[in-house]
């Protein structure tokens, strides 16, 4: 997968988040290059990001960064129709924005190293309730093809159990053509009935890929 980056200003929106939200630790999972560790602590908030890429270290991912934020400016120049600008304002400022948020999660990364663990769906290197939120971008349902109903549950429970409060999932639609994921309300339905775990869609102040608009907001306090 491409390293991606996206702000912090861009999570806010993506998850619809509040102050009130940000009280307490959140969890970013899986993190990529995004900027919310760093823009949360600037903020005052307390954040920790997870993700298998962190294992290669500070050096390696800002030499990769450039490259693979070079690919995904490629890919969407080449498929323009597919996403809303409203956001955003503009393609160069997309870009800028995205920039940005790559340098403050390499600055941050070297600087609090121990904010950022090398690990990833569907197993988190962390302890039961240890956080209040997380927020999964981009991975759950947007590779609904590559991974099954059963993998995005076992995620899903998984993120449940490391958190006190709640889960947010990101976008509902698959990557590239931005079809729903076939397999959502039944997934929903067997968090409900077999796990206890309610979920609701939520909309969001956000659209970048078209027809992505919307959350998912899972209670994982209700969990286990």
């Amino acid at each position: 997968m491409i390293l991606t980056s996206r702000s912090y200003d861009e999570y806010r929106s993506m998850f619809d988040l509040t102050d009130g939200d940000l009280t307490g630790v959140t969890l970013d999972c899986a993190g990529g290059a995004a900027g919310f560790v760093a823009g949360a602590a600037a903020g005052g908030a307390e954040a920790l990001a997870a993700d298998p890429l962190y294992a290669s270290g500070a050096l390696a991912l800002a030499e990769r960064l450039p490259v693979d934020l070079a690919k995904g400016y490629d890919m969407i120049s080449a498929n323009r129709e597919r996403f809303v600008w409203d956001w955003y304002g503009s393609v160069d400022r997309h870009r800028e924005i995205r920039r940005a948020a790559g340098a403050d999660f390499i600055a941050d990364l070297r600087r609090r190293p121990g904010r950022y663990l090398a690990g990833g769906l569907p197993h988190l290197p962390l302890a039961d309730a240890c956080v209040d939120l997380v927020l999964c971008s981009h991975l759950l349902f947007t590779w609904a093809r590559r991974f099954d109903h059963d993998w995005h549950r076992t995620a899903i429970l998984e993120m449940c159990r490391v958190s006190r409060g709640e889960v947010r999932i990101f976008p509902l639609v698959n990557m590239g053509d931005g079809e729903p994921v076939d397999f959502l309300d039944r997934l929903r339905a067997d968090l409900e009935t077999l796990d206890g775990v309610p979920s609701e869609c939520v909309r969001v102040p956000y659209e970048f890929q078209r027809g992505a608009d919307r959350m998912l907001r899972v209670s994982a306090a209700d969990s286990g």
